[in-house]
Formats: structure tokens, sequence, C-alpha cells
């Protein structure tokens, strides 16, 4: 495969034709800060926390999904990059509770981000949902970066038990007729929990162990079928 000749930052690389800014930019060191990007998902460029500028082209593009051609010209730290990337990370420390998302709380400090900002903002606030022995689904935490609806359809498990529902600001992570896992094609494979960034899906075991159960309360909470949200009678 031909490689083709860019420039990212004022230097030159060369790379196989279909490489994406993202990678490329990989190649020289340069680290482009991605959120819903995943090595092992396909890319869809929801967050476009990993924006930059390319000469020619208005508007800042996503670099996990816009492919490099011959001589394009690449800034991936422009005034106009890091200020979309400042806004974004504002705007999802406004809604959703990013307390156990320590990849995101370091951009926010790198970026020198206003947890403030949005004030007035609506909070993405749900109760946990504990309806199956393996793991909790607290969508509080989630910022529908889409990585456990890709692995639990094509890009790993081929089983579709989960995908978005709802609209705009009620836009959600949910079953089919928000039925309980059980209740779906779920196997509990665990893919899901493994490639979330922000603890919205997380082992239940895991969970139990925050709240300060010990491991036979944990058991006997698991194995009993009680519900995990305070220690067992």
């Amino acid at each position: 495969m031909a490689d083709i000749t860019l420039t990212i930052d004022g230097e030159p690389v060369a790379v196989p034709t279909g490489t994406t800014i993202l990678k490329a930019a990989a190649q020289l060191g340069r680290s482009v800060p991605t959120i819903c990007y995943h090595d092992h998902c396909t890319a869809n460029g929801l967050c476009r926390i990993c924006v930059v500028e390319v000469d020619g082209i208005k508007p800042l593009v996503p670099a996990c999904l816009t492919p490099v051609h011959e001589g394009m010209k690449v800034t991936t730290a422009s005034a106009r990059a890091v200020r979309s990337r400042r806004t974004i990370l504002e705007m999802l420390a406004s809604a959703v509770d990013l307390s156990q998302a320590p990849e995101i709380q370091k951009l926010i400090g790198d970026y020198r981000a206003d947890r403030a900002r949005f004030p007035d903002a609506e909070r993405r606030e749900q109760p946990i949902l504990d309806d199956n022995p393996m793991y909790h689904r607290d969508y509080s935490k989630c910022i529908l970066c889409w990585r456990c609806v890709q692995v639990c359809a094509d890009d790993a498990q081929f089983t579709y038990a989960i995908n978005f529902t709802g609209r705009g600001f009620e836009t959600g992570i949910g079953t089919f007729f928000d039925k309980p896992m059980p209740e779906t094609t779920c196997v509990f494979c665990g893919q899901c929990v493994g490639v979330c960034p922000t603890g919205a899906l997380k082992s239940k075991r895991e969970s139990l162990l925050e709240q300060g159960l010990n491991p036979d309360e944990i058991t006997l909470v698991i194995e009993g079928g009680k519900k995990s949200r305070g220690k067992p009678r």
C-alpha cells in the first residue's frame, strides 16, 4: 500500500493510505486527546475531543475518523482546537458525574477547564440499576461514548443486548423495552464493563467493596439475590 506524506504540527510524516490523523499523529509522538475512541472499538467521533485543524477545511475535524491525504497540513493544538476541547470538557463536567473517570479528570486539568462554567446546567441524574448478579449500571456517569454498545454488537460479542434509547438530552443507554438485563440477550461477558471509561458500568463486587461490604457480605448479596445498595440483613 502506497505511503502518503503529510505535515503534522510542521513535521513531515509518511503513513499508509487509509491511516487516520490520530494514528499518523501518534507515529510522530503527538498526543491527541480522546474519550470515546478505543483501539478495539469502531471509531465514531462522538465526543469530538480529538478535533484538529486542517489547512483548507473550515470546520475542525475529528482525528479518530479523518483519513490523511497527500500534502495534508494538520495542527493538533491550535487555539480553536484547544478552545473546543475545553468547552466540551466543561459541558461534560456540568451534566455528568465524572468522579470515577480519571482520564477525563486529567484532561479537565490539562486544559484548565472551568467545572463551574455552566452552573445552571441540568444534571443527568438517574438511579443505579441493580438488576443482575454481575454488574451495576449507573447512567448518571454515562457520557454516551457508545463503547459498551459497540463491544456488545459487531465489534466483539454480537449479542446486541444494549443500544441507545431516547432523544436529545434524554438520550441514554438501555435495553429493548427497558427490560432487566437477565431478560435480554446479554451473556454477562463483562466486555461492556471493561471498555467503560467512567464507571457507569461496574463489576458488582467492585461496587460493593466501595460501599464498605466485606467479601463474605458480598457473597451473601450476590448469591442471595438481595439488593446490593446497602448491607445484607
